[in-house]
């Protein structure tokens, strides 16, 4: 790939994910908390962490990760998110940029984290999450796996169908689930697994309304909603939670997150 279709490649994904920022961030990215707590916890993240993240969006996790005084950086594609993120952490570094690669030195972080920011076909940016982690730092990172509970299965299935640009995205998010991948993209990279489990996603909101404007707005719905129209859309894919919804009209969805902790030794 030349440099410049890779640069492409990463603003037209920054335009993608930026297209609703605020929905992403203040609907969508919370359902990252109980996924972010636990990897905060399992690594210790406190006052003399230097943490990454990886794809941060609008930098939900590096919030978490500096309440607890942790020193944050964080590196997207899209310019909206990254100034939602530094709203968010005054004190964090915060760049756009592809993490294929990063601009940072050799061995200065800690911790790298990534928060359904790595799907299949990333195995360029664990390479370069390896290089900027000090020996003895760890690499986490989560995505949909093969969890009991997800209830977006159905609602990711019939996105899937509505053009071929969205099913070649949800092939590329569902193919980092597949068993053993993530594990593989891990040892290729040169870490050591350390830990894989499951945490829960959980998405809650007042009506149909909140719930669309959520949904509609990850970058990956984007192929969809330029090809049917919104309203369309969101015909095709609401019902899919219907199973979700209250008698009083609210929602209550939820997914389960595999996470992988790594260490480089």
């Amino acid at each position: 790939m030349t440099t410049t279709t890779h640069d492409s490649t990463w603003r037209a994904a920054g335009a993608a994910w930026g297209h609703a920022a605020l929905e992403w961030a203040y609907l969508f990215e919370p359902y990252a908390r109980d996924a972010a707590d636990h990897v905060f916890d399992a690594l210790d993240v406190g006052p003399r962490t230097a943490l990454f993240d990886m794809a941060c969006g609008a930098g939900y996790a590096t919030a978490r990760a500096a309440r607890r005084g942790a020193k944050v950086s964080g590196l997207d594609a899209s310019a909206d998110l990254i100034d939602i993120a530094r709203r968010r952490t005054p004190s964090g570094e915060f760049t756009t940029g592809t993490m294929f690669d990063l601009p940072y030195a050799d061995a200065s972080f800690d911790v790298v984290t990534s928060f359904n920011g790595l799907w299949g076909g990333c195995d360029g940016a664990l390479v370069e999450a390896f290089r900027v982690l000090r020996p003895g730092g760890h690499v986490a990172f989560t995505f949909f796996g093969p969890g009991h509970t997800l209830d977006f299965r159905d609602m990711f299935i019939a996105l899937g169908a509505a053009t071929s640009d969205a099913r070649e995205e949800m092939m590329s998010l569902a193919s980092i689930g597949s068993p053993g991948t993530a594990e593989s993209m891990l040892s290729t990279a040169g870490f050591d697994l350390a830990e894989r489990g499951e945490t829960d996603a959980i998405h809650e909101f007042i009506d149909s309304e909140a719930m669309w404007r959520c949904l509609r707005s990850p970058g990956l719905m984007v192929p969809a909603l330029d090809a049917l129209g919104e309203t369309p859309l969101r015909e095709l894919l609401m019902p899919t939670l219907d199973r979700c919804r209250a008698g009083d009209g609210s929602y209550r969805v939820t997914n389960q997150l595999t996470h992988v902790i790594a260490t480089k030794q």
